[in-house]
C-alpha cells in the first residue's frame, strides 16, 4: 500500500485510533471517508478537517453497512482501501452469565461480524481495482490475554486468523491484506485508558504507524515496537511471563 494517492474508507473512525489515523492519512495526500454512528462527531470531523468526508454507519447493523457501502461507492468509485476500524472493549465477569453474555454478544457482533460484513460489502469492488488494500485491526491482546476482557481478546484473535486466511485466499489478486496490531493506546476504549501510564500516547502510536506504512508498504502486519512484547511471547518462549506481566501491570489496557 502506498502512503498517498488512495481513496480510503474508515468505518468506526469518529474517535480514538480511527479518527487520528484518518486525519493523518488525509494529510498524507489521501481521500478519506470516515464512517460512524454519532452524527455530531461526524459533523465535528468534517468541520475541523475540511476535505475529510463522512458517512453514517453502524457496523453492528448489516443493513447500515450495505447502505453506507452504496453511498461511499456511489461517491467514490475509485475507492481502493478499506480499514475495518470499528471495535468495542468491555470488562466482563465470566463467573455468571449475567456478567458476560450480553457483552460478549455485542462484542462479537461489532468486532467480528462487523469486519466480515464490511469486507463482504466491498470485496468485489476492491478486486476490480488495479491495486487495493484491506486493513484489519486486531490487538496485542489477540496474542496474549488480559483476564478482564475475555470476549475482546477472543474477537481480536479471530480477526488475526481471519486476516491470515484472507491473505492466503487473495494471494495473486490485486487486493493486499494488512493487519494493524495496536498495543495499549491512550484512547477511551476503556474507562481510564486515556490517562493510563502504561498506554502508548495516541500521537506517538500514529507517528509510528505512518512511518511503518511509508517504510514497509508490503508488510502484512503493522506492528509498532510496543506491541511486539505481546505479539511474539510464544515465539520467544516467554509467553507465561508475558501473560503474568500483562495482567499484573495493565488491568485496563488494550
Amino acid at each position: 500500500m502506498n502512503i498517498s494517492g488512495n481513496t480510503i474508507f474508515i468505518p468506526g473512525a469518529t474517535s480514538g485510533i480511527g479518527r487520528a489515523l484518518a486525519v493523518r492519512l488525509h494529510a498524507a495526500g489521501n481521500t478519506v471517508i470516515v464512517g460512524g454512528r454519532r452524527r455530531a462527531l461526524l459533523d465535528e470531523i468534517a468541520a475541523e478537517h475540511p476535505g475529510i468526508e463522512t458517512v453514517p454507519i453502524d457496523t453492528a447493523d448489516a443493513s447500515s453497512i450495505d447502505a453506507a457501502a452504496a453511498d461511499v461507492l456511489g461517491r467514490h468509485p475509485e475507492l481502493n482501501v478499506l480499514i475495518t476500524m470499528a471495535g468495542i472493549m468491555r470488562v466482563e465477569d465470566w463467573t455468571t452469565p449475567e456478567g458476560f453474555l450480553a457483552s460478549a454478544e455485542d462484542i462479537v457482533t461489532t468486532n467480528v461480524l462487523g469486519p466480515i460484513r464490511l469486507i463482504a460489502a466491498f470485496i468485489e469492488h476492491l478486486r476490480a481495482q488495479p491495486a487495493a488494500t484491506i486493513i484489519t485491526v486486531s490487538s496485542g491482546l489477540a496474542f496474549a490475554p488480559l483476564a478482564a476482557t475475555p470476549s475482546y481478546n477472543a474477537s481480536k484473535a479471530a480477526i488475526h486468523m481471519l486476516s491470515e486466511s484472507l491473505r492466503l485466499q487473495l494471494a495473486g489478486t490485486s487486493v493486499a491484506v494488512k493487519e494493524l496490531e495496536p498495543p495499549s493506546v491512550a484512547t477511551d476504549l476503556l474507562p481510564g485508558q486515556r490517562n493510563s501510564s502504561i498506554a502508548l500516547p495516541l500521537d506517538a502510536f500514529i507517528d509510528e504507524v505512518m512511518q511503518l506504512l511509508r517504510d514497509e508498504p508490503d508488510a502484512p502486519e503493522i506492528q509498532v515496537e510496543r506491541v511486539k512484547f505481546l505479539r511474539y511471547g510464544e515465539a520467544r518462549g516467554d509467553y507465561a511471563q508475558v501473560v503474568a506481566a500483562l495482567n499484573d501491570t495493565d488491568p485496563h489496557g488494550r
